[in-house]
C-alpha cells in the first residue's frame, strides 16, 4: 500500500509532466469539440440545455479524466492493459445475460447511477492488451504462426459479444482496430491474405444470419432508390441534405432538411450532414482538416515513442479514431451501409464521447513519455 509520501510524489510528478502536454492537439480537439456543441445546438432549435448542455458537461469529465490519464506513468496503463481488457470482456459478457434492451439491441448496462455500453470500454481494452501482449515479443516469436493464436482470442471474443447484441459498426470498429496493430507489429503478409479470403467467406456465408433490418441496410446501400419512402428514407434525406448546403450553406440553424425533420438522426449519426446543409462545403472541409490533423498528430507521436508498447497504443487508438470519422462520413454520403457509427466528438452521446477522450488520453500519455524506455517486462529502463 503506497504512502503518503509516495503519493504526494507521484502527484508532484504528474504535476511536473503537465508543462509536456501536447497544446496544440488539444486546441485542436477542443475546436472539434466547439463545432459538435455548436451543431447539437442547432439540431435542439435553440434549447442549449436539451443537447448541446449536457454534452458539454459530458465532455468536461472526459477532458479532465483525459488529462490525467495522460500524466500518469506509461508503466501504470502497460500493468493495467491485461485488467482492462478482462473488466470489458466481463461487462460483454454482461450484457448478453443481463443487459438493457434499446431499439432492439441488447447494449447497455445498468450501473444506477450510468448507463454504460461496454462494447466502448472494449475498444480501448483491446488496443491496450493487443499492444501489452507484442510489446513482450521478439520479432521471431511475432512471426510464428502459434503466437497468432492469443490475439485471435483477444479480438475473436468481444467481436462475437458483440455482434450478438446485435451492433455491426461497433464489430467493424473493434475488429479492424486490433487487425490494424497485428499489421503494424510484423505478424507475416500471408496471414492477412489468408484472413481476408476467410472474411469474405464469412461475410457471404453469414449475411442471411443478419437481423433483417441489417440486411435491409445492405439492400439499401446496393440500390438506394428501392424504397425511398421506407428503408432508403435515411439516407436519401441524408444526401438531399449534403447537396442542398451548397457552397457555403445555408446559415446556422437555417437547415430547413434539419430543422423541417426530413433529416433522421440529425444530432448523433447524421450531424455531419446537418453541418454540411448549415455550412455547407466550405464547413465540411474545415471539420475534415481538423480530423486529419488530429490523426496526422496521432501518426507523429507513434513514430515518435521509444518503446513498442507505447508505438502500438498510439497507432491502435489513432487508427480506431480515424475509423470512426471514415466510416461516419462515408455512411451519410451513401458510400457504405448505414452501420450506427458516430461523428468523433461531434454526434450527441456520453458512452462514445468518454471512449474517445479516454483514447486521446493515452496518446498524449505516449507523446509525454515518447522518450521512456520500457523492458518486455514492463519495467522502466534508463535510455
Amino acid at each position: 500500500m503506497p504512502d503518503s509520501k509516495s503519493i504526494a510524489g507521484a502527484m508532484r510528478a504528474m504535476a511536473g509532466k503537465a508543462m509536456d502536454l501536447h497544446g496544440s492537439m488539444l486546441i485542436v480537439l477542443l475546436l472539434i469539440a466547439s463545432i459538435g456543441f455548436a451543431m447539437l445546438y442547432s439540431a435542439a432549435s435553440g434549447d442549449f440545455a436539451k443537447l448541446a448542455g449536457r454534452q458539454m458537461g459530458v465532455f468536461a469529465i472526459g477532458f479532465t479524466c483525459m488529462l490525467v490519464m495522460a500524466l500518469v506513468h506509461i508503466k501504470w496503463w502497460w500493468r493495467l492493459a491485461y485488467p482492462i481488457y478482462s473488466v470489458g470482456l466481463l461487462m460483454l459478457l454482461a450484457v448478453e445475460i443481463i443487459g438493457d434492451i434499446g431499439g432492439g439491441a441488447q447494449r447497455w448496462l445498468d450501473l444506477g447511477i450510468i448507463r454504460l455500453q461496454p462494447s466502448e470500454i472494449m475498444k480501448i481494452g483491446l488496443v491496450m492488451a493487443l499492444a501489452r501482449y507484442y510489446h513482450g515479443l521478439t520479432l521471431d516469436e511475432v512471426k510464428n504462426l502459434k503466437s497468432l493464436i492469443k490475439p485471435a482470442l483477444l479480438i475473436g471474443m468481444p467481436a462475437v459479444l458483440v455482434l450478438r447484441q446485435p451492433d455491426l459498426g461497433t464489430m467493424v470498429l473493434i475488429a479492424a482496430g486490433g487487425v490494424t496493430i497485428l499489421f503494424v507489429a510484423g505478424v507475416p503478409r500471408k496471414v492477412f491474405l489468408v484472413g481476408a479470403v476467410l472474411a469474405v467467406v464469412g461475410a457471404v456465408g453469414g449475411f442471411y444470419q443478419l437481423h433483417e433490418y441489417q440486411r435491409n441496410r445492405v439492400f439499401t446501400f446496393l440500390d438506394p432508390d428501392s424504397d425511398p419512402l421506407g428503408t432508403g428514407y435515411h439516407i436519401q434525406q441524408s444526401k438531399i441534405a449534403l447537396g442542398s448546403g451548397g457552397v457555403s450553406g445555408k446559415g446556422f440553424m437555417q437547415g430547413t432538411q434539419s430543422h423541417l425533420n426530413f433529416l433522421p438522426e440529425k444530432h448523433t449519426d447524421f450531424v455531419f450532414t446537418t453541418l454540411a446543409e448549415e455550412f455547407g462545403f466550405i464547413g465540411g472541409v474545415t471539420l475534415l482538416i481538423l480530423y486529419t490533423v488530429l490523426i496526422g498528430y496521432g501518426f507523429l507521436i507513434a513514430l515518435s515513442a521509444r518503446n513498442h508498447f507505447a508505438r502500438l497504443m498510439a497507432i491502435g487508438v489513432t487508427t480506431t479514431f480515424f475509423l470512426y470519422v471514415f466510416i461516419n462520413i462515408a455512411m451519410v454520403m451513401g458510400l457504405v451501409p448505414v452501420v450506427g457509427v458516430p461523428l468523433p466528438l461531434v454526434s450527441y452521446g456520453g458512452s462514445a464521447m468518454m471512449t474517445l477522450l479516454v483514447g486521446m488520453g493515452l496518446l498524449m500519455n505516449v507523446y509525454v513519455h515518447r522518450n521512456t524506455v520500457l523492458s518486455r517486462q514492463g519495467m522502466v529502463r534508463s535510455g
